[in-house]
């Protein structure tokens, strides 16, 4: 009796003696089973710059040197990707469509946008292009100035653009359609025209709104669109006419206007060169003065 006591004491020892191991690995157990960071859909990623290597976009669908920079992919469950696009002067993409469109947001240079069946316009650093859904368009830089945007756009059943026939040389050179003028008055502007004041209307629709809405529509919209000369062409007359008649205040914008329509500087360095034989020496050096200083500024 003595003895079956003994071990019924012993086997309770032995258990108490257990027991604090057993609930400590227990406890330790259920630290590891429990989480010790938040799954990576809670992540704040960061993508560093430089981190995604540049490509040069195909030539199938681009025309010219194009260089596209990814920015972010679409990673499920959403459907948005961007890239940064540099185009060279006169580089363009094909034409092509978007099944859920595309949104372009210019951040460097002068480039140039258009639908199927509409003009060309042109877009400048700042501006934010909204392309609709299935709309056949295309865009790229100028023909003198380099163009860099973003494109964003959103993915539909694992595509996000079908590219269709390349921009002929013919296409893209057809005129720029001037920008749609600002009312003159303080009244809501109609929808689609911009919401910035053309030069014209800076210079002068205070004054004399009639003047600056003319200049607007007839002369840049009508006179300017007209087919038969392209814009280049236009630019050296209005410069060589400006030249002759020593009007250096309107000589200052067209020579802008002349490089983003594609003269060279080269190109009007000769015009004046020229010129000086005929419209006289004085209007010549004008003209180089005010040309040195519209180069600077470019």
């Amino acid at each position: 009796m003595q003895l079956f006591a003994a071990m019924i004491i012993s086997l309770s020892l032995f258990a108490w003696g257990c027991a604090p191991t057993s609930v400590a690995v227990a406890a330790s157990d259920t630290r590891t089973a429990s989480p010790t960071s938040a799954p990576d859909s809670q992540l704040i990623t960061i993508t560093r710059n430089g981190a995604q290597p540049s490509r040069k976009a195909p030539a199938e669908y681009f025309t010219g040197s194009v260089r596209i920079d990814p920015l972010f992919e679409a990673n499920d469950p959403a459907r948005t990707s961007g890239a940064s696009v540099t185009f060279e002067p006169g580089a363009r993409t094909a034409w092509h469509t978007h099944p859920l469109g595309q949104i372009l947001i210019v951040t460097a240079g002068v480039g140039r946008v258009q639908r199927w069946g509409g003009p060309i316009e042109e877009i400048r650093q700042g501006d934010v292009v909204r392309i609709p859904a299935g709309l056949k368009h295309w865009h790229g830089a100028s023909p003198n100035t380099a163009m860099t945007h973003i494109a964003i756009v959103e993915r539909l059943d694992g595509k996000t653009v079908d590219w269709l026939e390349k921009v002929s040389d013919a296409q893209y050179a057809a005129p720029v359609q001037a920008q749609v003028p600002a009312p003159a008055g303080p009244a809501t502007p109609a929808p689609g025209a911009s919401a910035q004041p053309t030069r014209a209307q800076q210079l002068m629709g205070d004054i004399a709104p009639k003047l600056a809405e003319l200049t607007d529509t007839v002369l840049f919209g009508d006179v300017w669109a007209r087919p038969e000369l392209s814009p280049r062409d236009r630019s050296l007359v209005t410069v060589s006419a400006l030249i002759a008649l020593n009007r250096p205040d309107q000589l200052q914008s067209h020579l802008a206007r002349a490089s983003d329509n594609g003269v060279t500087q080269e190109e009007l360095i000769e015009t004046i060169t020229h010129l000086a034989f005929y419209a006289g020496w004085p209007n010549a050096v004008t003209a180089i003065s005010v040309a040195r200083e519209v180069f600077q500024k470019n």
